[in-house]
């Protein structure tokens, strides 16, 4: 199948992404899929992981994402994404400083509903940080 497929992907902050590209590489919960155009329809919940855009034969963009859906049609493929970053806008020091603070306060928690949000951030942090290693 040759063309291109319409990309989309909304965080709930904003628009991250919106453009026609040769084929997207999402990490769905069962595994990493590529959509081309004409993909056969699809909903698939997200784990943690980067999705990577392809354009003229080359890996243009990669986008960090926690969590979230994608639904496929034939003409593209819309992502929404709990929280999404451009591995190019993630600040390295900033996650690790974040994820010793959380770490922190994960130690001086007492009750697992204080732990839980903490530990859910954590994750996120976590990932984060390895997507850009």
């Amino acid at each position: 199948m040759t063309g291109k497929t319409k990309f989309e992907l909304v965080s709930p902050e904003r628009l991250v992404l919106s453009e026609n590209v040769d084929m997207v590489v999402v990490p769905g919960s069962e595994g990493d899929f590529g959509v081309l155009a004409g993909h056969s329809p699809v909903v698939s919940t997200l784990r943690f992981g980067t999705i990577d855009v392809h354009d003229n034969g080359a890996v243009k963009d990669r986008i960090f994402v926690a969590g979230g859906f994608a639904e496929v049609t034939p003409e593209g493929v819309t992502v929404l994404a709990e929280d999404a970053a451009r591995l190019t806008e993630i600040d390295k020091a900033a996650v690790s400083s974040e994820i010793e603070t959380l770490r922190a306060k994960l130690g001086a928690a007492t009750t697992d509903d204080e732990r839980q949000p903490i530990a859910a951030k954590l994750d996120i942090a976590t990932a984060k940080l390895a997507a850009v290693a």
